[in-house]
């Protein structure tokens, strides 16, 4: 989780303005802050101040319209509205990232529709191409933890492919990606090459 989407949680930490998010994200038209403030029974002040605040942390994004229709020379100025952003944060603790397995089973998938090839081994093949940036290891945080669980075989051996694919976009490491899995540890383990069994 980046330090943008930490800001966001933290955002939401604060009863009034979770209340203020969530009222935003269930109108169907993007709110004022007289309408917010009388929602909410807070004042005027305080609405404006935690839906700016939203504004700011990315959650919400300010628009500018004249309500009632009204248009032309005495119509007053636009009012200042709020809507959902397209901000999407996603809490896990430990970090998963089911995500990347979604993105890489969909296209395994397509791919297996347009050209025949078995999914899996497009699976292995699109896994290992996918390089990471970032004596032996224990991997201690299972990255599709909850796919992994339904799906063992073809979740971890995804995993296993990842790392591989890690591994050879580095320096020469020495080490060998193996699956090893334990219980409250990743499925993939790190072993000097000469130890490996594969």
């Amino acid at each position: 989780m980046d330090a943008e989407q930490l800001v966001a949680v933290a955002a939401l930490a604060e009863p009034t303005r979770r209340w203020l998010y969530e009222h935003v994200v269930r109108s169907t038209d993007p709110v004022g802050r007289d309408e917010a403030a009388a929602a909410a029974g807070v004042p005027r002040a305080t609405a404006a101040f935690h839906l700016d605040r939203l504004v700011d942390d990315g959650l919400l994004e300010a628009v500018f319209a004249r309500r009632g229709g009204r248009s032309g020379p005495g119509a007053g100025r636009p009012a200042k509205l709020y809507r959902r952003s397209g901000c999407q944060v996603t809490v896990s603790l430990p970090e998963r990232r089911y995500d990347l397995a979604g993105q890489l089973l969909a296209a395994a998938l397509d791919e297996a529709d347009r050209s025949g090839e078995p999914p899996r081994a497009i699976l292995d093949r699109r896994a290992h191409e996918l390089r990471a940036e970032d004596g032996g290891v224990a991997l201690a945080n299972c990255p599709f933890h909850v796919l992994a669980r339904e799906h063992t075989e073809l979740v971890c051996g995804m995993n296993l492919r990842l790392v591989e694919g890690m591994l050879d976009a580095l320096a020469p490491t020495g080490l060998t990606g193996r699956l090893h899995p334990m219980v409250g540890r990743c499925c993939v383990r790190l072993d000097p090459s000469k130890n490996s069994d594969r």
